[in-house]
């Protein structure tokens, strides 16, 4: 039954990173617009759509939430949708896609270090090789980066751009660990509600980013506004409400340790999405990092299968 769930939880940790990876790819399409219209445009929309999905049962949701619930939705909010977006946006526009990308893969490494303190958890020295293999990863990619030539971007500007996916790393890895716990602690409320539920105050925050984001933004053509709204709208559809949906069944069905590794998955379908956006190949560093990504997350789902898994299940 361990390994049944385990294998079920990868299964939606794979499903949640293929739609997770489009959100790499809406900068580098939009780039003539900045990382605050993008936020906006998205949870604006992500929000409108958790509303309308959530008033047919409001009446039967409303009653079992408290104020630590919508304190506990507001940062989850902050962290894992609009502070993330706004530093994920900016790294994908000035230090590329592929860097963004690998970057904010070392989230396993993070999560994976606060979830080994958790109860049952794998010891720290089985998933050392995995978590050897991711840090190199992002090292070797961070490297070429600073050296790309198909970047258009300044040099100096591409070193804030890694910053920023230093800094979206952290603020989704504190969402990682924060929802996962909320989870565990609130069985009775379903994974889908729950990202609707932080849906609907996301929407509610993203109201604050509208006066900066869209006032005096008349440089635009209408054909480029329309592709602007049709592509929030695509991402939150497909990552924010679909994508959240399998994370949250996924984060139910595995161990903290184990579910921080399955974001890589979100890295490799965004570096595959654009490479093809760029009409490129990887370049051999980028390809080796990829190659130690995935390597570190297939040795960490087989630290947590065996011995463990047989042992569980067989008491």
């Amino acid at each position: 039954m361990r390994n049944n769930s385990i294998g079920l939880g990868i299964a939606n940790g794979v499903a949640a990173g293929a739609l997770w990876g489009v959100v790499f790819l809406a900068p580098a399409v939009l780039q003539s617009f900045n990382a605050l219209q993008l936020s906006a445009g998205r949870y604006l929309i992500y929000g409108l759509i958790a509303v309308a999905l959530l008033l047919p049962r409001w009446s039967r949701l409303a009653p079992r939430l408290g104020r630590a619930e919508w304190l506990g939705l507001l940062w989850l909010s902050l962290a894992g949708n609009l502070v993330y977006f706004l530093l994920l946006a900016t790294a994908v526009q000035w230090a590329g896609g592929a860097a963004a990308s690998l970057i904010v893969g070392l989230i396993p490494v993070v999560v994976t270090l606060v979830g080994v303190r958790e109860k049952g958890a794998v010891p720290l020295k089985q998933l050392l090789p995995a978590l050897v293999l991711c840090v190199l990863g992002v090292a070797l990619v961070g490297y070429e980066a600073l050296l790309s030539e198909h970047l258009a971007t300044p040099w100096r500007q591409r070193v804030i751009g890694l910053l920023c996916a230093f800094g979206a790393l952290f603020s989704w890895a504190l969402y990682s660990v924060g929802n996962s716990r909320w989870l565990a602690r609130r069985p009775d409320l379903s994974s889908h509600d729950w990202s609707l539920l932080t849906g609907v105050v996301t929407g509610g925050l993203s109201l604050l980013l509208v006066p900066g984001a869209f006032a005096g933004s008349s440089t635009h053509t209408p054909g480029q506004w329309a592709l602007f709204w049709a592509i929030s709208a695509g991402v939150a559809v497909v990552a924010s409400i679909v994508g959240n949906a399998f994370w949250n069944r996924a984060s139910r069905l595995l161990p903290l340790t184990l579910t921080g590794q399955m974001i890589v998955f979100e890295t490799l379908f965004a570096l595959l999405y654009a490479f093809a956006w760029q009409w490129r190949w990887p370049t051999l560093l980028e390809a080796l990092a990829i190659i130690c990504l995935v390597a570190g997350v297939l040795m960490c789902a087989h630290a947590h299968r065996t011995p463990r898994a047989i042992t569980e299940h067989a008491g």
